[in-house]
């Protein structure tokens, strides 16, 4: 019995061993890979901040937020809204020229571009952008907590929910590890489009009298829906390229998320805009 005991003592030591060498070699890949030019920036040293931003934002917008507005008027807040979307609209511009200049505009490859880590002033343009791009990201947030203060419950769809939380953490592994390179594509279309849809959000702001000339909502979702099947073969052609020094692993997971996004970007589209249109030429053929 007591050799049993000693020899399940034994085996639970060598498993814990094992799972701590596992750990230790987790926390020593991420700590020897981070790149050391963007480590002291605001928000970018450790996650744990970011993620309790993150948490305060889910609470808020799906608990906290609605209990307290449950009983209140919606806040009109739109001289708010002008100013926010107007600082987006100029966010947008500002990251889609710095990545232009910092890369995508000619220095940069689109077939292969591996992450430098030099501190020369292009590389160091790019990692700004992308930092900037990151705080971006966490100040889009935002959106979610007006709809919740505006009582627009029904905006809040698991899709929002998850794009808004999500793009922040992948910001944040970029301005982390990778602050330049391949995957900088994402932010320098997606900041090209957010200059798009954060001008209709402005204009769709300034009220009723705009509003109806604002038909070309949908278009935004295209032009969302084509951003990531971009994204989608630009970094799977990484996995097709031996000599490309950009992190296969890192490139697959943006395939992947690239993917999933297509995928609900495109049910979103349908379930949106597809269906209204074949119901609104139903009712049209009924008055017939």
């Amino acid at each position: 019995m007591r050799v049993c005991i000693a020899l399940t003592a034994a085996n639970m030591s060598v498993r814990l061993n094992e799972t701590t060498t596992i750990v230790d070699r987790m926390v020593n890949f991420f700590v020897e890979h981070e790149d050391l030019r963007t480590k002291q920036w605001f928000l970018s040293n450790a996650p744990g901040p970011l993620f309790m931003i993150l948490g305060a934002y889910l609470y808020f917008c799906l608990y906290a937020g609605p209990r307290y507005m449950r009983d209140r008027k919606p806040f009109e807040l739109k001289n708010t809204l002008l100013v926010y979307n107007a600082v987006q609209v100029l966010l947008s511009w500002v990251l889609f020229y710095e990545g232009y200049k910092g890369g995508w505009g000619g220095h940069y490859n689109f077939k292969c571009q591996p992450v430098t880590y030099e501190s020369d002033p292009i590389s160091m343009r790019m990692a700004r952008a992308v930092w900037l791009y990151y705080i971006a990201k966490i100040t889009e947030l935002l959106d979610t907590v007006f709809f919740v203060l505006r009582k627009k419950q029904r905006q809040i769809s698991f899709l929002h929910l998850y794009h808004h939380t999500l793009m922040p953490v992948c910001a944040f592994i970029g301005v982390k590890y990778f602050a330049g390179g391949h995957g900088t594509l994402l932010g320098f279309i997606n900041s090209f489009i957010h200059i798009i849809m954060y001008a209709y959000y402005l204009l769709s702001a300034m009220g009723p009298k705009v509003q109806k000339y604002l038909w070309w909502k949908k278009y935004i979702t295209i032009l969302q829906i084509v951003q990531f099947l971009i994204i989608f073969v630009h970094t799977l052609q990484i996995q097709f390229q031996p000599n490309c020094n950009f992190p296969k692993s890192i490139a697959a997971l943006l395939t992947f998320n690239a993917g999933l996004f297509t995928y609900m970007f495109s049910a979103f589209y349908v379930a949106n805009y597809k269906k209204e249109a074949a119901a609104q030429a139903k009712l049209a053929a009924k008055k017939e």
